[in-house]
């Protein structure tokens, strides 16, 4: 009987997960490939760590014992971090394995060089779980939406943010006490830097504007600001606006140009992505023959990862025992440029403490008019001591502008300060 025989680098939360799917789904996938598949080699850092549902005699210290056994078929990269799992699935390309990873860190920053190997050696890469855990949404655009030209991509694609965000427009509460809790469920890391700047929603962004665009993005080109400034008053505010604030990575192409950015935004309440609470993350796409189309699912967390990974384990079993063209990893066949954020158009949130006093409102509006940004929507608070707090909302403007009508603004004697600036995805 044929086996399609796995080794695994990595056995955290989604290595065990992994494990565990393959042994309790094993009938449906050997109907399905008509073969078994047989985890037989996982590499940890530790052997003195209990692993009640893994046997000991598949545990190894020594990742050569995967890379260089002639018998295993795919090699899966659960492990994390860049340096190493780069070397190692570069490695197991050139010792004809096929490879299956996880590491969204890997992929928005080695992708090209991964896949030009993969295509030289004739072997998969695949890399569904590096974006949103179970949502199936990288092998949706690559193979199910290719015959689209896809024009956005924007999505929650952190749930630690997304948990945060909601509770403070929930509750009320401010994102510190919020990220408190975040990290006592385990939502969040003890150094949650990566989450809450941004930088986690930054990788995964790279990677889907790759794929979507078929235009290499890495992780440099993505503009990048996290929810650390987001106020429990720019929640209420939006609030006024119909709107919610959430972390978005978008990815758009115009004109033949690309914009890439992850910042927190304002949007309606009655887009599709507003009612996305919790962990749980969404992407929502814009094509020229499907429309519009909408993910939701859980991002994150072990079994839901070990879905996507062992979807692809699947896939490259069908491809070794069925072969039926040549393997092309790489689906970036334009060079489109990337816009820098200067170029790059929004609506625009700005709250501000002024002077209460007549005419204030008219003075700033003359600037924005100086910079040719329109005002859309405008509130206005009274404040102690002869202060008011001034919010307002623009028509779309490119940033530049916006940028330089901020700077003018600054330099009025009747503002004290501007205390916030988001981006919003308000329609036109």
């Amino acid at each position: 009987m044929k086996k399609i025989k796995v080794g695994l680098l990595g056995c955290g939360a989604v290595g065990t997960s992994v494990y565990e799917l393959i042994q309790k789904n094993q009938d449906k996938y050997y109907a399905l490939l008509g073969a078994e598949i047989e985890v037989v080699k996982i590499v940890v850092h530790s052997l003195d760590k209990k692993r009640p549902s893994i046997p000991n005699q598949l545990l190894t210290l020594d990742p050569n014992e995967v890379l260089e056994d002639q018998d295993i078929d795919v090699v899966v990269e659960v492990m994390g971090g860049i340096t190493d799992a780069k070397d190692y699935v570069l490695k197991a390309l050139k010792n004809k394995k096929h490879v299956v990873t996880a590491n969204k860190d890997l992929m928005a920053v080695y992708g090209q060089p991964i896949f030009e190997l993969g295509d030289q050696e004739q072997k998969l890469v695949l890399f569904e779980a590096s974006v949103a855990g179970a949502l199936p949404v990288i092998g949706t655009i690559k193979n199910d939406l290719a015959s689209n030209k896809i024009n956005k991509v924007m999505g929650i694609i952190n749930g630690t943010t997304n948990f945060i965000l909601t509770k403070m427009f929930d509750e009320g509460l401010p994102l510190d006490l919020v990220l408190k809790e975040a990290q006592d469920l385990g939502y969040a890391e003890a150094d949650p830097t990566a989450d809450v700047e941004g930088l986690d929603a930054a990788r995964k962004i790279a990677i889907l504007a790759s794929i979507s665009f078929n235009t290499r993005v890495v992780l440099d080109d993505v503009y990048v600001e996290g929810i650390s400034k987001i106020a429990t008053d720019d929640i209420e505010y939006a609030k006024q606006f119909k709107s919610t604030i959430k972390l978005l990575g978008i990815a758009i192409v115009n004109d033949g140009k690309v914009e890439v950015r992850v910042h927190p935004t304002l949007i309606p309440l009655n887009h599709p992505l507003a009612k996305v609470d919790d962990v749980y993350n969404a992407i929502y796409l814009e094509g020229d023959a499907f429309g519009d189309l909408t993910f939701l699912g859980k991002g994150a967390g072990g079994f839901p990862t070990a879905s996507a990974v062992v979807g692809d384990i699947l896939t490259i079993g069908k491809n070794i025992l069925n072969p039926v063209s040549k393997i092309k990893n790489c689906t970036c066949y334009l060079d489109l440029p990337i816009k820098t954020i200067k170029q790059v158009e929004s609506h625009y949130y700005i709250r501000m403490i002024v002077a209460d006093e007549t005419g204030v409102l008219s003075k700033i509006a003359s600037v924005f008019a100086e910079n040719n940004v329109s005002i859309d929507s405008v509130i206005q608070k009274k404040l102690a001591n002869k202060k008011a707090e001034l919010v307002l909302l623009t028509d779309r403007v490119e940033e530049d502008n916006f940028m330089k009508a901020k700077v003018g603004i600054e330099s009025l004697i009747t503002v004290d300060s501007v205390t916030s600036i988001l981006r919003s995805e308000k329609e036109n």
